[in-house]
């Protein structure tokens, strides 16, 4: 009996190992899944990242519709200023004009050069017009008279003037014919040959420059 009873304690204890064997191999199994969903997860996190990277690509998006609505709002703002702008005055649409205005007693002869707006809407025009006169010796381009510039705005139908001063022949020769006058508008290349209507001649000079002189917009009269 004593041999059965060691027999079966020696059972008892292998079968006691055996199950935990068992257990054991249970525990490594029900580790492995628990090891899976941790690489599972760590490809989630990469899978993240490339979600971040998606978020960035989408955030660069956004980015990239954030600049392009802000363009189009700058060039919005860009078109509300130049709306809000006044053009220049263009030659087609100034009716130009001239007149003497030399006073008795000035050393110098005067023509007042008057240019009225006929657009039919508002224009800017300041600064100096390109003047030039048809003499018997050729073209005689005016210099500045250096005055400051002011800036005009015309309403349609008003009127600028400028002035242009010349040296007047008393020198009793036959002088420099003058036989008609050339203005060019600032800031334009088209110009507009009108009459003449100050002295017939100029004095001959020694060419050491032009004896004619212009001023700016608003200064008919004043241009010596």
């Amino acid at each position: 009996m004593r041999v059965h009873k060691l027999t079966f304690a020696a059972l008892a204890v292998a079968a006691s190992l055996s199950l935990t064997a068992c257990n054991d191999g249970d525990d490594a199994a029900q580790s492995d899944p628990s090891s899976a969903p941790s690489e599972a997860s760590s490809d989630g996190g990469s899978g993240s990242g490339g979600s971040d990277q998606g978020g960035s690509d989408e955030g660069s998006g956004k980015e990239s519709g954030g600049n392009s609505s802000g363009g189009q709002g700058t060039t919005a703002g860009t078109g509300s200023n130049e709306g809000g702008k006044t053009d220049k005055c263009r030659t087609d649409e100034l009716d130009i004009t001239a007149s003497d205005s030399t006073i008795d007693g000035d050393t110098d002869g005067t023509v007042a050069v008057t240019m009225k707006n006929g657009g039919g809407r508002d224009c800017a025009i300041s600064g100096y017009a390109g003047v030039d006169l048809k003499t018997s010796e050729g073209d005689l381009s005016a210099k500045r008279s250096g005055e400051p510039v002011v800036p005009v705005t015309l309403k349609d139908g008003e009127s600028v003037s400028f002035g242009i001063s010349y040296p007047m022949n008393e020198s009793g020769g036959s002088g420099v014919s003058v036989t008609g006058l050339v203005v060019t508008p600032p800031d334009e290349t088209k110009s507009l040959s009108i009459e003449w209507p100050g002295g017939k001649t100029l004095p001959v000079t020694d060419g050491a420059g032009s004896p004619v002189k212009v001023g700016p917009m608003g200064s008919a009269g004043q241009g010596g």
